[in-house]
């Protein structure tokens, strides 16, 4: 009675977040970039997608948090069911997943694909339904959700986005997404600017942070340890960029809390039109010192990350072969 219930109050929650935001779709202003083109007549901005979402793979994804993936846990056999959206709205210079926010590399799923893709995952055991880059896929994905929870789908919703949001359309989340996990990339307009080609990336992102906390204020784990509602914050460290990496730190405690969960990410891996300065490894000092930081200023859910990756380490994908990941 219970999961009836909520059902259909994720039902009537998306129902609304349609009606809001389906107008915004033939003149596009869905993310920062206000691009204002006509998706539903097929054209394209920043993005490069039209009005259905790209899809490059669904699978159970072990190398999340432990909290997603169950890795470590007594869930770890499940994985996250994850779901990675091509297209990116903010696309960095230096990103790891370059074939899919770059290139573009892909399926285009219709909304009844989308939704049964997320009904398999469950059927495998998934703990979560991982939507990863979804804000450009917004409408789609709320589209498949409403097929998809019609027809049995039961798992929290995790929100993997790149902090670049529009401040309304993470309003319309509310009652629909139990797990945010934003990036929160800079402080700093310069290096967004310079790396993201977004000055305002951090005005944005800490208007759609501080939503996403009003919403989901509190990291909730069941009794295996796995996350049921709440957020968590990832941040990556670049080569050379740990006074910003503090700053991103110091602002996520003084402003939001230090019970949200934080991810401290050490696989950066120069990728696709890094540039110079970024065409290296984040050395162990660099993560420490970043590290340190977390724990003097007392986050309550730190998860981390080895000193740093080596340049093979299983968290660096290649979409272009069928598993992305190489599992340890």
């Amino acid at each position: 009675m219970e999961k009836e219930f909520l059902k259909e109050r994720k039902l009537e929650a998306i129902d609304k977040a349609i009606a809001r935001l389906s107008p915004l779709e033939s003149c596009c202003t869905l993310c920062p970039r206000n691009c204002r083109v006509d998706r539903t007549s097929g054209h394209v901005g920043i993005c490069q997608t039209g009005n259905l979402a790209r899809v490059s793979v669904g699978l159970l994804h072990y190398g999340e948090e432990p909290a997603l993936s169950g890795r470590g846990t007594a869930a770890g056999t499940r994985g996250s069911g994850t779901i990675f959206f091509t297209g990116c709205n903010l696309k960095c210079l230096f990103c790891q997943n370059y074939q899919l926010s770059w290139l573009n590399e892909g399926e285009i799923k219709t909304d009844e694909q989308l939704a049964q893709l997320m009904l398999w995952l469950q059927a495998q055991g998934a703990l979560n339904i991982n939507l990863v880059s979804p804000t450009h896929v917004v409408l789609p994905i709320l589209r498949a959700l409403r097929i998809a929870y019609s027809q049995g789908l039961s798992l929290p919703l995790v929100w993997n986005s790149n902090g670049y949001e529009s401040l309304e359309v993470v309003e319309q989340l509310r009652g629909i997404v139990d797990i945010y996990l934003p990036d929160l990339k800079y402080v700093s307009s310069e290096l967004s600017k310079k790396y993201s080609a977004a000055p305002d990336y951090f005005e944005r992102a800490r208007l759609a942070l501080q939503e996403m906390y009003c919403q989901q204020p509190d990291l909730i784990l069941d009794d295996q340890e796995i996350a049921r509602a709440g957020l968590i914050i990832r941040h990556l460290v670049l080569p050379g960029q740990t006074d910003d990496s503090i700053r991103v730190l110091e602002w996520i405690a003084n402003n939001l809390s230090t019970s949200v969960g934080l991810s401290l990410m050490s696989q950066y891996h120069p990728c696709f039109k890094a540039p110079t300065e970024l065409r290296r490894e984040i050395t162990a000092e660099e993560y420490r010192q970043v590290m340190n930081r977390a724990l003097e200023l007392g986050f309550e859910h730190l998860f981390l990350q080895p000193e740093p990756f080596e340049e093979d380490e299983h968290l660096v994908p290649d979409f272009r072969r069928k598993n992305p990941f190489r599992w340890k």
